[in-house]
């Protein structure tokens, strides 16, 4: 039979409402009280319906989700599991629920957030990506909602943000390919309307410009979704240039293993004939062959990061409004 507040209420000697103030930790409460109560909750092993505390409180004490594509086809990259594996961990420690909105188009995206928004099912909104155009981003600032970015948005002072220092990081990861004697280095991006992938052309280009190399566009590719197979494809037709490249960096692991692919296929060596340095750090580097030498981003500490700053801005508590998570390089055997 399932318990109801009355007999919380009838243990602890106090009134239903009171019961209902200790669920909302009421300030009106005393600890003493507090404490009586949630003692006989315990006995009758009484759980809160989270609607109804919802209601009393006027939260939810859950946090909604946006990723850049379907679910579906982002589960596909390791980076998403990492880091939604960090967000949960967070909103655990705070007693918050997590909620995927979904869409396969940034329309159904909008719609999705307004949905869950308007009804309100959140108290704030994760954003997984950052866009030169970041239309859901607009949409939940106009509703009110809390909202943080995990990367870089274009106007940081208005906008909560996790992210990693890209443009440094590409830079060095650049830097290191010029210092073992690279001058043709191909630079496998994702879509260049993402933040996260013009900051870490910013940094490739700098590394060049300070070493006096010429900037060469035919070395510049741009993956759109993000597929091996794609990145495969381009590899072979840079490939087949007179000045092919000796060197490439890749701002994805999952493009790295595509353009891996092409230069065995060519009967070429890495990293004797062509080096590889990619992002992200993914389980499957260390066991592709040759291993893959990798910026790792920490996905999972983006995560946490992002759901602990939303999290405590909600209440209050926050101690800024943006978190930069460090990077460092893993070396294995696809650049020397």
């Amino acid at each position: 039979m399932k318990i109801t507040i009355k007999e919380v209420a009838k243990m602890a000697g106090v009134s239903p409402s009171t019961v209902s103030r200790v669920i909302s930790d009421s300030p009106r409460i005393s600890d003493e009280t507090k404490k009586e109560v949630r003692e006989a909750m315990e006995k009758l092993k009484y759980h809160p319906n989270a609607i109804a505390r919802s209601l009393v409180n006027k939260a939810t004490n859950t946090v909604g989700i946006v990723m850049p594509q379907s679910v579906e086809k982002a589960i596909l990259n390791p980076f998403f599991p990492q880091a939604l594996s960090g967000i949960s961990a967070a909103a655990h420690e705070q007693n918050y629920c997590i909620l995927l909105s979904t869409g396969n188009t940034e329309e159904e995206q909008l719609e999705s957030v307004r949905n869950i928004v308007m009804s309100g099912r959140v108290d704030g909104v994760i954003i997984m990506y950052s866009s030169v155009d970041n239309l859901v981003l607009e949409e939940v600032k106009r509703l009110g909602t809390p909202a943080i970015i995990i990367g870089k948005p274009l106007d940081s002072k208005e906008t909560m943000y996790v992210d990693n220092d890209n443009v440094e990081a590409a830079f060095k990861v650049t830097e290191r390919l010029i210092n073992n004697g690279h001058k043709r280095i191909a630079f496998f991006g994702g879509y260049f309307k993402f933040i996260v992938s013009l900051d870490r052309l910013d940094g490739y280009t700098r590394a060049l410009k300070e070493n006096n190399i010429e900037f060469e566009k035919k070395y510049i590719v741009e993956i759109a979704d993000l597929l091996k197979e794609n990145a495969y494809e381009r590899m072979k037709e840079l490939l087949k240039l007179d000045n092919r490249p000796t060197a490439v960096v890749a701002t994805d692991d999952v493009l790295a293993f595509g353009v891996m692919d092409a230069i065995k296929e060519a009967k070429l060596k890495i990293p004797e004939d062509i080096e590889i340095i990619s992002f992200n750090n993914v389980p499957y580097d260390e066991f592709y062959s040759p291993s893959l030498t990798s910026v790792d981003i920490d996905a999972y500490s983006l995560g946490y990061e992002s759901a602990r700053l939303i999290i405590e801005n909600m209440k209050g508590i926050a101690d800024g409004d943006k978190v930069i998570v460090p990077t460092r390089i893993i070396d294995r055997e696809s650049s020397r």
